[in-house]
This record gives structure tokens, sequence and C-alpha cells, in this order.
């Protein structure tokens, strides 16, 4: 189908067009060049959360540099993510005193891996967390609650720009990506579903330039910026075409744009 053609569809047509574009993308071949090869390396529960969720922390800019530094990341733990997390004190943090990945550095570091220490003694761990919250059909009340959480410990008040909070307005991409990573059993080995208290119905499309510029193209985002009202108004337009797994059409939307340059 050619650019034309594919803006022209009805519902149906664009139901199949991205579903399509769904098996395309969502499989195995699809981890090579993504950041989630970062914990697919692992397959403790906790090592694999907690790769994840750092991995997605420093999720933007360049792909190369995001897996190099993901790697990076988990050459200095010792490959073993949450024995390290638990074991962390100031001690270990001259090993990553030169940790940089565009604006987090190893002061923002050493503040995450204290956080996830303190919320795996004390809060039950991450998917706990992110459950406690959860509402029928989104994740974004469940973010505002965990950012609460994890910044409860002392921090520099700059650290906290590394997870965005959903209740200002923002799409959360990068904590949408981790989620979707977690909770999404897609049958085609790239995401984990491995926290099996939240359900798939609930997750929302990682907002980025490159989706939601496709999902523009194909009407189903009309807003301009990509901030928490353009996720709400993607989330209802996917919702529409796949109501038990919406995010899916993450897949479609980040492969058109990304490897089609739609």
């Amino acid at each position: 189908m050619n650019f034309k053609n594919s803006l022209r569809m009805n519902k149906s047509e664009l139901k199949a067009f991205l579903d399509e574009k769904v098996l395309l993308y969502n499989n195995p071949n699809f981890i090579e060049s993504d950041p989630i090869q970062i914990p697919h390396l692992f397959t403790l529960k906790e090592d694999i959360e907690i790769a994840g969720f750092l991995v997605a922390t420093i999720a933007w800019g360049n792909r190369k540099s995001i897996i190099t530094n993901g790697h990076r990341l988990m050459e200095i733990m010792g490959s073993s993510p949450f024995n390290f997390v638990m074991n962390f004190s100031e001690k270990n943090s001259k090993s990553f005193s030169s940790f940089v990945h565009r604006t987090f550095n190893s002061e923002d570091l050493v503040y995450f891996l204290k956080a996830l220490k303190n919320i795996y003694k004390n809060h039950g761990g991450l998917e706990n967390i992110f459950a406690k919250h959860a509402e029928k059909d989104s994740m974004q009340t469940a973010i505002h609650h965990f950012k609460k959480t994890f910044f409860e410990l002392p921090h520099f008040p700059r650290t906290q720009k590394h997870i965005s909070d959903p209740l200002k307005n923002s799409a959360a991409k990068r904590i949408n990506m981790f989620l979707r990573w977690m909770v999404r059993n897609d049958n085609a080995g790239v995401d984990f579903g491995i926290w099996k208290s939240i359900s798939s119905s609930q997750l929302s499309c990682p907002l980025d330039v490159h989706s939601g510029n496709v999902a523009r193209k194909l009407n189903l985002l009309n807003r301009k910026q990509n901030d928490g009202k353009a996720l709400a108004e993607l989330d209802r337009s996917l919702r529409k075409l796949d109501a038990k797994d919406p995010v899916k059409y993450d897949f479609a939307l980040f492969g058109l744009g990304v490897f089609e340059k739609f």
C-alpha cells in the first residue's frame, strides 16, 4: 500500500494495515536494534525488571548510544542487577563515577540504585507499586504514584526530571515503554509478560516523535504536541482497534516511522 492510499483507509482497512505491521515488527528480529535487548540478557524476574527500568530511563537520543550505555550499566552491576541493587551502598559508586548518558549522570544513577533498593526492601518490588494504583484502562495515575514513592528518599531535585509525571501532562514515553516490556505477553519473544497483576488492556502506547508523526498521518491523533493529552487521544484511537492489546500498535507506529520513514 502506498503512502497516499494509506491516508484514505477506513477503520477496518486501517486495522488490517496496522495489524500487518505489528506482525512484521513484533518478532525477535526487533530485539537486535532495540534497547529491550538489555533486559533480554537475563532470566530472573527482578534482573529483567531492574535492567529494563534502568535502560528505559536512559532511552532517549541515539539508539546505538542507548544500547551501548545499557550494556555498560550491566557490566558495572556485575551482570547481576538485582543482587547489585540489594547490596548497594555508596562505597560501590566509584565504579561508575564517570557514567553519563546525555543528562543522566552518576549522581542520578546512585540515587536510582538507592531508590530501587528501597522499593524492593520496603514496598514489595516494582510490580507491586505499579499494580497498587493501576486503573481499569490506564496506568497514568499509577506512574504518578510510582514517582512519589521512588523519590521518597533524600535526593537532588534535578534527578526528578528523569521520571515523568503524567498528571503534569507528560506522555511519560519511557515508563510506558517499560510497562509494555514487563506486562505485555506477545507470544513472539519480544515483550516479557512477567507482570501478571496488570493487563495489556491498561497500557498506553509509548508516544514519541516517530509514533506521534505516524499516528497523525493515519488520523489516529490530531493534537500537535506529544504530551499527556495527546497520549489520552491516541489511547482512545488504539483501543477502538484492539481494546485488549492496544499497545501492540507501538510496533506498527514505531516501525513505520523509524524503519519505513512513513
